[in-house]
């Protein structure tokens, strides 16, 4: 039991190659477009910004409504649909004569939001208690695919072009679908919903929480700022004498530096209980990082800003879900991170469309002190967040025909030890716990659920 299974090994590493092949061919744009792209029509800064960060505004719209629709007509046929789309926007983005066209490509690829359906079906084939591990091959995978878009996204502008970039974006959409079709095991059961996807019922309550507000600004403001930095990045290595094709000489040890770095961190934060201190912290990093650029111009204080910015982007990256997970009430992480993933990806669109215009009205030194003053207002919101202790989720199957006797149930269920929140959900007959491990007694949870007629 404490071990993945076959089938969740397989689901584990089927549904992290699908997801991980498509945000490779979103983030593969992100250091050559600045430099590539100036054959087209009508490029500029501000455009290199809009089609750049263009998928994250249909990603972030579409995420939730496509996560619903995969319970309603299945996970697979919504991971096939969203792949075509995002296949399809990469041929047009290939076939582009103008920053227009490729901007409109990168829309195509957004809307294909897959991210809620590979996750509602990871849920779907993995048992409670994997469920976690499965989870994190699957954000594991993200991060790789971040560290190889920036390796070889370079290599394939420079061999095949703008285009080569986008024509290999389709074949691995393509790839991803035929794994979905054949590899991806078919789920003859599905998770309890309100833990895997967005609860229509539950999403106003999500958006007036203030913590979870705290952190889906959080995120938002992250990915603003990456992609923000990368309008000018890659330009400005190209101005300190390096040449596009070896950018990724500049990337790969960069970003492998800085998770090394940022592993003590995470560590010490877990260990003695100081993670508010360390997630300050990162967010600090980001902020240095953008007054470094600022004040001192140079390649070499360059590489110690990108370097510090990735040591706190990916503390934060790998807190903030966490984060999200715990706050959420029972019986609504589903929706917590839902709105948690849109923020993310809304983030990407805002920090392509602000950085794009602020540099070319102002140049890249405005977009720096405007990132640094953003990281200040970010860190400012973040000294006043409340970090619960850690808890364990849990749901159980129930019987209950009235909201009295539901009511009644959870009452009951509340006075027992270490249990801190209970959520009964009449439409799906779960009750969902938040409970302290070291106190909570599942057996007398359900003796209480049996007494009570459930």
């Amino acid at each position: 039991m404490h071990h993945l299974n076959s089938l969740e090994k397989r689901s584990a590493v089927a549904l992290a190659l699908v997801f991980s092949s498509r945000m490779l061919g979103l983030f593969m744009l992100l250091p050559v477009f600045a430099l590539y792209g100036r054959e087209l029509t009508g490029f500029s800064p501000l455009w290199i910004g809009l089609a750049i960060g263009a998928y994250g505004l249909t990603q972030a719209i579409l995420q939730i409504p496509l996560g619903w629709l995969s319970d309603r007509i299945g996970r697979h046929k919504v991971m096939l649909g969203g792949l075509a789309l995002f296949a399809l926007g990469s041929v047009v983005a290939a076939l582009a004569d103008s920053v227009y066209m490729v901007t409109l490509g990168r829309v195509l690829q957004g809307a294909g939001a897959i991210a809620g359906a590979v996750l509602a079906l990871a849920a779907d084939l993995t048992r409670d208690e994997q469920r976690p591990k499965v989870m994190a091959i699957i954000g594991a995978s993200i991060g790789l695919s971040f560290a190889l878009a920036m390796v070889l996204g370079p290599l394939l502008a420079k061999w095949a072009g703008l285009s080569g970039v986008f024509w290999a974006t389709a074949v691995l959409a393509s790839a991803a679908m035929l794994l979905v079709a054949f590899v991806v095991p078919k789920s003859v059961s599905k998770a309890p919903m309100a833990e895997t996807l967005a609860l229509p019922q539950s999403l106003g309550a999500m958006l007036k929480h203030r913590q979870l507000l705290q952190l889906d600004m959080g995120v938002m403001l992250l990915h603003l700022m990456l992609t923000a930095m990368f309008v000018v990045l890659p330009s400005l290595l190209q101005n300190y004498g390096m040449q596009p094709v070896k950018h990724w000489q500049f990337y790969l040890p960069v970003l492998l530096g800085s998770f090394v770095l940022m592993i003590p961190m995470m560590i010490i934060a877990m260990r003695k209980s100081q993670e508010k201190g360390f997630f300050l912290l990162a967010v600090a990093l980001l902020i240095t990082a953008m007054l470094i650029v600022l004040l001192l111009p140079g390649f070499i204080t360059l590489t110690l800003a990108v370097v510090l910015f990735f040591i706190g982007f990916n503390f934060l990256e790998a807190s903030l879900p966490a984060l999200v997970s715990r706050i959420a009430p029972a019986g609504q992480r589903g929706s917590a991170m839902g709105i948690y993933s849109s923020s993310q990806f809304f983030g990407a669109f805002l920090g392509g469309a602000a950085g794009g215009a602020v540099v070319q009205h102002f140049g890249y030194q405005a977009l720096f002190a405007v990132l640094a003053v953003i990281g200040l207002i970010w860190l400012a919101v973040a000294s006043t967040l409340s970090i619960p202790p850690r808890a364990q989720r849990l749901s159980l199957a129930v019987s209950v025909q009235t909201e009295h006797q539901a009511n009644q149930l959870a009452a009951q269920l509340t006075a027992l030890a270490g249990v801190q929140e209970v959520t009964l959900l009449l439409a799906e007959q779960r009750c969902y716990l938040k409970v302290s491990s070291a106190q909570f007694d599942t057996a007398q949870a359900q003796a209480v659920i049996a007494a009570a007629g459930a």
